[in-house]
């Protein structure tokens, strides 16, 4: 359960993460702010530090900072004024609303740069760490069969160099109930072993080639200077794919309903969401992967929420920034009581999606394996 831990902690962290930079930001340009807590809904515990009250709340699903004046709603203390949201220029409402959504970004990038450079990456070779003694029918493996052993590098399968765990398991894959010839490097002699790849289901309908070994794995770090790059690139790769993800699971939303209550969860497994509890287990069993992979899952976690956050519809903090944007141009306060309705159907939408993923993680647990 370790993995798992580390991945409850990581969103824990990222919420006060997020919510740091709103209060910082705001206190860094002047605003007042009141309350800074994490979760919501009757209070556990509090205390007063200066004009800010700090605490946690029952339900641990998110967390807030109290900044005067940004509730349209809310009465100003004569004694506040001058230091409300409403009353900055939007510079200063810029920083302090996407300051939650940058901090995503920046740890992201932190975390990728300590796996890559400190922590390292684990790498899977070719070379054989383990042999699987039988398929789930009981019948040997492929890799028995042909007596694939412990130590072994696979260096060809059928002639097709494979340099990478990833190219061999893509070659092996792609050639069920086959009979290939595989080259191995048995403790410096090459040797060539005909083996016959078993069928098994891919899990979407189709059959994929299997062997029946796991490999060994070595960690690889690289310099800082490289792994500053390295870092970045995984930072928009992140980003292209939970741009990517949101689209399918909002366009997917009502398939993501029908699935839910049908049960038949095959037709969402392009845009499925994962709850704080679908994260947790998958870190909990790929824990054995080492903890870069459990970082790597919190920065891409962090991206994620990042790019929802950043969505130009209110009361998300992108709708915030947008809403300053066209106080901005218009070169008048805008009216933000009547952007109610849309906040009221984005906050119902989330919760939807909130309950059906916790539903769909309890019910249907996703699993990386």
């Amino acid at each position: 359960m370790t993995g798992g831990f580390i991945v409850l902690i990581g969103i824990i962290a990222m919420v006060m993460v997020h919510e740091a930079g709103h209060f910082f930001a705001a206190k860094s340009v002047g605003m007042k702010a009141t309350e800074f807590f994490f979760g919501f809904g009757p209070k556990l515990w509090s205390t007063q530090r200066g004009e800010t009250t700090y605490g946690v709340k029952a339900i641990p699903l998110g967390g807030y900072v109290r900044i005067v004046g940004m509730n349209p709603y809310e009465e100003v203390d004569p004694a506040d004024v001058g230091r409300t949201y409403r009353e900055r220029p939007f510079w200063q409402k810029s920083i302090v609303v996407l300051a939650g959504v940058a901090s995503h970004f920046v740890v992201a990038f932190v975390l990728f740069l300590a796996v890559a450079s400190v922590v390292g990456t684990s790498v899977a070779t070719t070379t054989v760490a383990d042999v699987q003694a039988a398929l789930e029918d009981g019948t040997p493996t492929p890799a028995t069969v042909a007596g694939v052993t412990i130590g072994d590098t696979v260096l060809a399968i059928d002639g097709t160099v494979v340099s990478s765990w990833a190219d061999l398991v893509e070659e092996i894959s792609a050639r069920p109930d086959e009979t290939v010839d595989l080259v191995v490097d048995r403790s410096g002699t090459t040797i060539t072993l005909g083996v016959t790849l078993a069928a098994v289901p891919d899990g979407e309908g189709r059959l994929r080639g299997y062997l029946g070994v796991t490999a060994q794995r070595h960690t690889e770090r690289v310099g800082p200077i490289a792994g500053l790059g390295r870092a970045a690139g995984q930072v928009g790769e992140a980003t292209t794919g939970s741009v990517t993800g949101l689209w399918r699971m909002v366009s997917g939303f009502g398939d993501l309903v029908a699935a839910t209550v049908t049960g038949d969860t095959d037709r969402i497994s392009d845009n499925r969401p994962a709850s704080p509890i679908g994260l947790i287990r998958i870190g909990a069993e790929t824990q054995d992967l080492g903890i870069s992979f459990t970082l790597e899952l919190i920065a891409l976690v962090n991206v994620f929420v990042g790019i929802f956050n950043v969505i130009p519809v209110y009361p998300l903090d992108g709708g915030h920034f947008a809403v300053a944007l066209y106080e901005k141009i218009r070169g008048r306060q805008a009216d933000v009581r009547k952007l109610v309705p849309i906040a009221a159907a984005v906050v119902l939408f989330m919760v939807l999606l909130g309950v059906l993923a916790i539903y769909l993680d309890i019910a249907d647990p996703l699993s990386l394996r």
